[in-house]
């Protein structure tokens, strides 16, 4: 069964007022020194000079002093804009309203995730099955993890008969993890923490024990160090971990990048998927009624996608985009489970498919145009509905144990608060179950879906929402957002922080690049290694359309992307940095010559290729590199770089010489800034009021970097 969990995307704020005199420099930034050390690096003959490799070592002194003192800088800049507190001020009244997810049932009890309003990490309530929210008890309080609200609950898996669950923490926004194991009833603690866990799922089998993944840990930094064989682990309860089985990884020979394991809802399969890269895996089958069975595959190479939908007996279930770019459902009967035994359920269709089961049905997801649809179909593939939405947006869930009469979804779009709904599976009817109680008038803001032209002639989507009756007169400050990779998909979401940038007149663009996965395999393949400038064009082509449509202009103008967006908002900035007036890249990755070398980035060589495969490879890898791109004597937009001193997915070291690059070159008095999170990740975990100051942070930067000296319309 699918759980909804409360979604709260903080995404980004500005406010805007018309000002046509550009911002006059209070006082004139003094950088800290940062040396340069002569590394040079060969590839296929070509030296590449990598002055500021120091800044790799995550443990050294001097890294640490070089972060402290450029957060120095920054606070200080910071400290000077006018507004910076009324705007916190402002976000944090809004944010502050009760956050409820919808309940899923575990054993004796109904569980669900709640936020009084500005509590750092969301709640696990509970109350005992035919009685009601009213009589909910707190299950699990992450915000007594740690006093600075830091350690987050990262999963929380029950037992069979609901009598154990095991959740996982993460520390400071590690993806490293520890699992501890409770007992529902006293709601104790019953055996030692598991420790070193990474990447992982939490997968019980029965009641006795549960499967996760892991790597070994790595020799050298925790945060940084290269990881590259993930292992499927089975731990009994009440054994130590040093006795739990590799189930799946054991070998050289099973090498892979990622690996995760789940038990089929009669608990009669394990399903063992493994991947070398973050597109394509294999995919196992052991049937855990039989201890003499091996792990059969279903699929033995990594050209595609294989996931288990359901099972019933020995009958599968399977969602696939093999020979299907935009995804398809097929069954076969175990073990004849490989392609040529499949059967057709589900066929792909022009738009791209995600499907979810519950209460004996198949609910086919498909994005249109970035949009959601939402058929019902038995199992056997005949339609059973077109199923009726709130509105034009984004739906979740959709998914429920087999033998639920009812299930719950959610609904949201960029002007639409997340509300859920509850849905009766045989009817198909909906009721809204709970409304947001944010304090946001929807009917003030639109949101309108147009397509441009990019270089190569593409169309590309983008929405556009702000508030209703927006002049359009060139002036507006515009927030241009994108990410384009790893068939990762945009689609229309609310954001809490949104609404003060909104609230202002401020105007929100995300633009569906290629990389993603909005048009399905092709749209995502289009954007990757030899094609990865078409996602670049597709950007600079938004940003030209949204000028010369006059929502904006250069002058009012920021850009915005984390992690492959980082990348995304680097190389757009150093290949036109005459189109935007202000550069956000957010835990980036931007050294494109190195990523491979750190934690588990070598598995993103499927979209990006590696400096290193060969000198085709090489050369067009650095012509677009933001590191290796950033020029002398050249103006670039005002720079503010984000990153987490605990991300180990896109380590800090990618943003520390990024911004390294940008202060020694820059040309012209537009700051060129580092804000560095201590004790935060790449993003999951993080605590409410660090996620509020860092929203303002950003925004206040933007603001005033684009000429604003005060706010339009007064805050209380």
């Amino acid at each position: 069964m699918k759980k909804i969990l409360p979604l709260v995307i903080a995404a980004s704020v500005i406010v805007s007022c018309k000002n046509d005199q550009s911002m006059e420099e209070t006082s004139t930034i003094t950088y800290p020194e940062t040396k340069k050390v002569d590394t040079v690096d060969t590839y296929f003959g070509t030296e590449v000079k990598d002055p500021y490799r120091w800044l790799e070592d995550d443990r050294s002194a001097e890294t640490e002093a070089w972060v402290k003192a450029q957060n120095e800088v920054t606070y200080g800049y910071l400290d000077q804009i006018p507004y910076r507190t009324q705007l916190n001020k402002r976000l944090t009244e809004i944010w502050n309203y009760e956050k409820v997810g919808a309940p899923f049932f575990e054993g004796n009890h109904a569980y669900f995730y709640k936020n009084d309003g500005l509590q750092n990490q969301y709640v696990v309530y509970r109350y005992e099955k035919g009685k009601t929210e009213a009589d909910a008890e707190v299950y699990l309080d992450p915000n007594t993890f740690s006093k600075d609200g830091t350690t987050s609950l990262a999963g929380l898996s029950f037992s069979e008969d609901g009598d154990m669950s095991a959740h996982s923490i993460s520390e400071g926004g590690s993806d490293w993890r520890k699992i501890i194991v409770m007992n529902t009833e006293t709601k104790t603690v019953v055996e030692d923490t598991l420790v070193d866990v990474k990447f992982s799922g939490i997968s019980w089998k029965g009641n006795d024990g549960f499967y996760y993944s892991s790597y070994d840990k790595p020799k050298g930094s925790e945060l940084s160090a290269k990881t590259d064989q993930h292992k499927l682990y089975y731990h009994k309860i009440g054994t130590p971990q040093s006795e739990d089985q590799v189930i799946f990884g054991a070998t050289p020979e099973e090498k892979h990048r990622y690996v995760g394991g789940g038990v089929t809802e009669d608990k009669r399969f394990l399903l063992v998927s493994a991947s070398v890269s973050t597109s394509g895996n294999q995919t196992f089958v052991k049937d855990l009624n039989d201890p003499n069975s091996s792990l059969m595959p279903i699929m033995e190479n990594y050209d595609s996608d294989v996931s288990l939908l359901d099972s019933e007996g020995a009958v599968m279930w399977i969602y696939t985009n093999h020979n299907a770019p935009n995804g398809k459902i097929v069954k076969a009967t175990y073990p004849n489970l490989s392609p040529e035994n499949w059967t057709e359920v589900i066929p792909e269709t022009e738009h791209v498919l995600s499907p979810s089961t519950g209460g004996g049905y198949i609910f086919a997801t498909y994005m249109i145009d970035a949009i959601s649809k939402v058929k019902q179909y038995n199992m056997d593939g005949s339609l059973v509905r077109d199923v009726d939405l709130p509105g034009v947006g984004t739906v979740g869930g959709f998914g429920a144990e087999k033998d639920e009469k009812e299930l719950y979804f959610s609904f949201t779009n960029y002007v639409t608060p997340g509300s859920t709904y509850k849905y009766n599976i045989e009817a198909g009817t909906s009721e809204l179950f709970r409304a947001s109680s944010i304090k946001f008038d929807s009917e003030n803001y639109e949101s309108k879906q147009i397509f441009y032209t990019s270089k190569d002639g593409t169309k590309v989507p983008m929405i556009i929402t702000h508030k209703k009756g927006l002049e359009l007169d060139g002036k507006n400050p515009t927030i241009l957002y994108g990410y384009g990779g790893f068939n990762i998909s945009l689609t229309p979401r609310f954001s809490t922080a949104n609404t003060v940038w909104l609230e202002q007149g401020g105007i929100y663009a995300v633009a569906n690049l290629r990389g993603g996965g909005e048009y399905g395999k092709e749209w995502h393949i289009a954007g990757t290694k030899m094609q990865k400038q078409n996602v670049f064009d597709d950007f600079i082509a938004a940003g030209e359309y949204l000028i010369k449509e006059n929502y904006t202009s250069s002058d009012y103008l920021a850009i915005r992307g984390g992690s492959n967006g980082g990348l995304l908002v680097g190389a757009t900035m150093t290949q036109r940095p005459d189109l935007m007036k202000v550069a956000l890249p957010a835990v980036g990755v931007l050294d494109m010559l190195r990523y491979h070398t750190f934690t588990s980035g070598a598995g993103w060589a499927y979209d990006y290729g590696t400096s290193e495969e060969s000198k085709e490879m090489f050369e067009y890898i650095n012509g677009y590199s933001p590191v290796h791109n950033v020029k002398a004597d050249t103006a670039y937009p005002a720079t503010m770089v984000t990153t987490g001193d605990h991300d180990d997915r896109v380590v800090p070291a990618h943003s520390f010489k990024f911004a390294a690059e940008l202060q020694a070159k820059q040309t012209g008095s537009n700051p060129t800034l580092i804000r560095i999170e201590t004790d935060a990740g790449h993003g999951a975990g993080k605590p409410t009021a660090m996620v509020i100051q860092e929203q303002i942070d950003i925004f206040a930067f933007t603001l005033y970097n684009m000429g604003f000296k005060e706010l339009p319309t007064p805050l209380n």
